[in-house]
């Protein structure tokens, strides 16, 4: 189940270059997952993390949960690239659409929502702050805005995955989905 909770993040400046360092350093690795699978031709979540787990956390610095993370965004890139192109939204097998779409491996833009889970995130409703993990360590107590329903929301299905965003500038926690 999927619940939409929009969460805007108050990060100070500190906490807010963490964050901006993150989302760059987990799309740029995703991006080399990404490739790796277009290469051998592997887009399973366990087969993929044999031939990247390592290089994903040693290289870009990332911890364990969230190379896990990257690596199953890719594999999940993959499963909708494919039913995309099975539903023919891309275009006939042939078609130059269809043709860019499967030549070259599945990108990822710096600036991507990257997935969080409970592991790497932990809410603290009452004092309206969130502890996140990021590239730099574990950044903690940043203010997070919502309202009240957003709020009650959140306090009763805190559980589960949500994505990292930024746009405008801006951080948010958009969407919770329910495990």
């Amino acid at each position: 189940m999927k619940l939409v909770v929009q969460v805007r993040m108050l990060p100070t400046p500190e906490q807010a270059a963490a964050l901006e360092a993150t989302l760059p350093a987990c799309n740029e690795a995703a991006t080399w997952v990404s490739e790796v699978a277009f290469e051998r031709g592997e887009f399973k979540n366990f087969a993929l993390r044999r031939h990247t787990y390592e290089t994903v956390k040693s290289r870009w610095g990332l911890g364990a949960q969230a190379a896990q993370h990257v690596i199953k965004k890719t594999c999940d890139a993959y499963t909708t690239l494919k039913a995309n192109l099975k539903a023919g939204h891309l275009g006939r097998p042939g078609s130059k659409r269809y043709r860019r779409a499967t030549e070259k491996p599945v990108s990822f833009r710096p600036q991507g929502a990257q997935p969080y889970d409970d592991r790497m995130l932990s809410w603290q409703i009452p004092d309206r702050t969130v502890s996140i993990w990021t590239t730099g360590g574990r950044v903690k107590s940043v203010a997070f805005t919502a309202s009240p329903e957003q709020l009650a929301t959140l306090a009763l299905y805190r559980k589960g995955e949500s994505d990292l965003l930024e746009r405008d500038g801006m951080f948010r926690m958009p969407e919770l989905r329910i495990r």
